[in-house]
């Protein structure tokens, strides 16, 4: 079954300036995304490169991923601060072929304390309430 769920993705490093003062708040690259795909075979936040551009991110490095369709290389991409059902973290970005949904990987779930419920989609981990409790890392 497919789930999708509403993200929220800013600029870390444009968050970072208005922290310090040398940007506007309303300056911040940010957009909001309603139909992210909720992948639990994805790892991380992966995103079409339209949409990193829009952001403004910058590469950082290269990886080597496993797909669907074989073993790729992939562009890792700098910092977004992301907020999914009202919490938030940060993340690096994974690029992705510009046909593709963005993808909400199990990493992004595990640091929100989400679960994905087969007849309710993305929800807050039941095992603790409306808490948000996080692993030990």
């Amino acid at each position: 079954m497919r789930h999708t769920t509403e993200i929220q993705l800013a600029n870390l490093s444009d968050l970072f300036f208005v922290q310090v003062g040398a940007m506007d708040p309303e300056d911040v690259r940010r957009l909001t995304v309603d139909d992210a795909l909720v992948d639990t075979g994805a790892t991380g936040l992966c995103l079409p490169i339209s949409l990193i551009e829009r952001l403004g991110l910058t590469p950082v490095g290269k990886r080597t991923a496993r797909t669907a369709a074989g073993i790729v290389e992939r562009t890792v991409y700098s910092e977004v601060e992301y907020t999914i059902l009202e919490r938030s973290s940060t993340i690096r970005v994974t690029d992705l072929p510009e046909d593709s949904p963005i993808l909400v990987g199990h990493i992004i779930m595990e640091t929100l304390d989400l679960w994905v419920d087969m007849t309710k989609g993305l929800i807050y981990n039941p095992a603790h309430g409306d808490d948000w409790i996080e692993e030990q890392l």
